[in-house]
């Protein structure tokens, strides 16, 4: 690569999470000596970086051993250690966990050379990520984060379905003609973006309602969308590899559960059979009556957390997804069917 402003940018992320390659790392240092903005971005990216890490020794020790076991210990760790204090308000804590335990993933698949593993759908990892880097665009616009090449043939009366597989089409093919490091650098770049703008930082300005994606929701809950997606599609790599990735830590967690509910309930409106849900494990909140509240409760459910996120993501299927229930089994077989229908992914 040679010493080239245009070039270093998209090299900065990686050099912040420490994925850069030695020979990488020598030229982004020569170009930062000579290039203020560039070095004023790259320590922007390194603070972020900080941030999501937590303080020092926050990290336990991870297992020294080979192996699918040895990697999931320092996969976990990994995890445990970025979220360990939130870069931002509470409504961005879900997105940084989820973005640090990502970030912890590729760097095994780097180390593994396994980027062309199918995942899920079509796609491959490297795909994944591009699709990521897809999802994200939306939120980024809106929040006047810089978005990404290629240019798009998303349309305004495009209906949001459409636009949103249109523009994962765009952006994964775009990224197969790049190095699976820079699809990785520029997933990279525009996480530690979304966390640096004011709107991760400020719950009053998170507040603002948009619509992305088909629905209006405030800011705070649009970032834990791209939390939901992050972790959802960490969890397919994680499989296709054979790497157990663990959930988010319980409060973070928690977060996105309760999203998931209320949206669950805005699905199923006022009029469907109440059934009382009850999602076990993390900080997932208490009980929830579902449906109608003019009728007492027909059936009860029971799910556990990662199942019913599993479910929500569409990796479940409502008849497969392991389940507690009683009562009116077409009130229970109605919220899991709502539940799976939310999925987007």
């Amino acid at each position: 690569m040679s010493d080239d402003h245009d070039g270093v940018p998209g090299l900065l992320a990686d050099r912040a999470l420490g994925m850069l390659r030695a020979s990488d790392e020598r030229t982004v240092r020569s170009h930062l000596a000579g290039c203020e903005s560039c070095a004023a971005r790259a320590e922007r990216l390194r603070a972020t970086v900080r941030l999501l890490d937590g303080p020092p020794g926050a990290a336990e020790p991870a297992a020294a051993q080979d192996g699918p076991a040895g990697r999931d210990g320092v996969l976990a760790v990994a995890l445990r250690a970025r979220a360990a204090v939130p870069p931002a308000a509470a409504h961005a804590a879900p997105y940084a966990a989820a973005v640090g335990g990502l970030a912890a993933l590729l760097r095994e698949v780097e180390a593994s050379g396994a980027w062309g593993t199918p995942v899920v759908h079509d796609w491959d990892v490297r795909d994944t990520v591009g699709h990521l880097i897809a999802a994200d665009e939306q939120l980024a616009r809106f929040l006047g984060v810089r978005t990404h090449t290629p240019a798009s043939r998303v349309t305004r009366d495009m209906a949001w379905e459409e636009a949103w597989r249109t523009r994962t089409t765009e952006v994964i093919a775009y990224e197969r003609s790049r190095a699976p490091g820079e699809t990785v650098a520029a997933w990279s770049a525009r996480a530690a973006a979304l966390l640096a703008t004011p709107e991760a930082r400020d719950p009053e300005r998170a507040a603002l309602a948009t619509t992305l994606t088909g629905v209006r929701l405030p800011v705070a809950d649009h970032f834990l969308g791209r939390a939901f997606e992050t972790w959802i599609h960490t969890h397919d790599i994680g499989r296709a590899l054979g790497i157990a990735v663990p959930p988010l830590p319980g409060d973070r967690l928690g977060h996105l559960v309760r999203l998931a509910v209320r949206m669950l309930g805005l699905a199923l409106g006022p009029t469907a059979a109440p059934v009382l849900l009850t999602v076990t494990g993390g900080e997932a909140g208490d009980p929830r009556v579902l449906g109608s509240e003019d009728e007492p409760v027909r059936g009860e459910l029971t799910l556990d957390v990662v199942d019913f996120c599993l479910l929500v993501g569409g990796r479940h299927t409502p008849a497969g997804v392991p389940r507690g229930a009683a009562g009116d089994e077409s009130a229970v077989r109605n919220v899991l069917e709502r539940a799976a229908s939310l999925a987007w992914l």
